[in-house]
């Protein structure tokens, strides 16, 4: 965890107890989440953040980032989300460790559920993000945490000296691998194209990496097990048909991601996907409302895009109070 809340959480929801209502609310405490704390709580707005786990998303499950500007040697994910957790507390934004389970924005002020209490707002910041979307395979649920991970810095090192295959083939994809390399004994990298969607600086390091092998033009089929742990992969080469066992212990899943909008239950517009619909600036349909980061539809899904959206939206609120 990021930072142990306890102590945040009771002045959090004191302060936004029945009788109160809080200015900015932001759903979620990721790079989108932290950055509209910091900038909300700045313009002297109550800034609360709702927080099931700790703060970071996924940001704080990346062991090495190399494209987040100002570092030159690159950050370490957990590290650069626990520095925006503090400098968001230190101008007074808090945490409520609650998830929210359910929104009425038909009200106002608008009310947010968690399983324990019932909030309200002024003006409301979704930033939930998205989590690994999985194959769909057979068995997939039941192996997870026995063989079949959805993040590799997390479970990288139960495997070490082992053999494992990661799946997908953007910069998430090969970054596992390239992780992977410098402790397991075999990766097989999975693709179902013959080149990676990757950013290209990405291929070389793939390609000096001796114990990395590519499976091109492939896609899993079956889960193999062996004593209700995973034995293997049977893949299926798309261009002849052919299906090939391959024998490892570990399976890093890193094809895309799916939006946490679920709890939303229909309140706002979403793609074909499940993306909040929202503009450059995060505002939705509902005035009022905004959202920013992975959970929003958009071109590009990074911690610095969601950065920035976290800044813009605490100012969209911040204007949207002023009226």
């Amino acid at each position: 965890m990021i930072e142990d809340t306890t102590n945040q959480t009771s002045a959090a929801c004191e302060a936004a107890g029945a009788d109160n209502v809080i200015d900015i609310a932001i759903i979620g405490a990721g790079p989108a989440g932290l950055s509209a704390a910091l900038y909300g709580a700045r313009a002297g707005l109550e800034t609360v953040m709702f927080e099931r786990i700790s703060a970071g998303g996924q940001l704080a499950q990346t062991e090495h980032m190399e494209n987040y500007p100002g570092f030159p040697e690159g950050a370490n994910g957990f590290e650069l989300a626990f520095s925006m957790k503090q400098q968001a507390d230190r101008f007074g934004a808090r945490t409520v460790g609650e998830e929210v389970t359910s929104v009425d924005f038909t009200q106002e002020p608008k009310v947010l559920t968690t399983a324990f209490s019932e909030h309200r707002a002024k003006s409301v910041i979704i930033a939930t993000g998205a989590r690994p979307r999985k194959l769909g395979l057979e068995l997939e649920d039941e192996l997870q945490g026995r063989g079949v991970s959805y993040c590799a810095t997390c479970d990288g090192n139960f495997f070490r000296g082992k053999e494992v295959m990661v799946v997908g083939g953007g910069n998430t994809a090969v970054g596992d691998a390239i992780y992977l390399a410098r402790i397991c004994k075999k990766v097989y990298l999975v693709h179902r194209r013959d080149k990676l969607r990757a950013t290209a600086i990405y291929h070389k390091r793939l390609e000096a990496l001796p114990n990395l092998e590519f499976v091109w033009n492939a896609t899993p089929r079956k889960l193999v097990t062996d004593e209700g742990r995973l034995a293997g992969v049977r893949v299926e080469v798309l261009t002849t048909g052919e299906e090939r066992d391959i024998p490892v212990e570990g399976l890093f899943v890193a094809v895309g991601t799916q939006p946490n909008t679920e709890f939303l239950d229909g309140a706002l517009r979403t793609d074909e996907t499940g993306y909040l619909v929202a503009d450059e600036t995060g505002v939705t349909e509902v005035p009022g409302v905004y959202a920013a980061g992975d959970v929003r539809t958009k071109f590009l899904h990074q911690v610095v895009t969601a950065v920035s959206d976290g800044a813009i939206t605490a100012e969209e609120a911040a204007e949207y109070l002023a009226i």
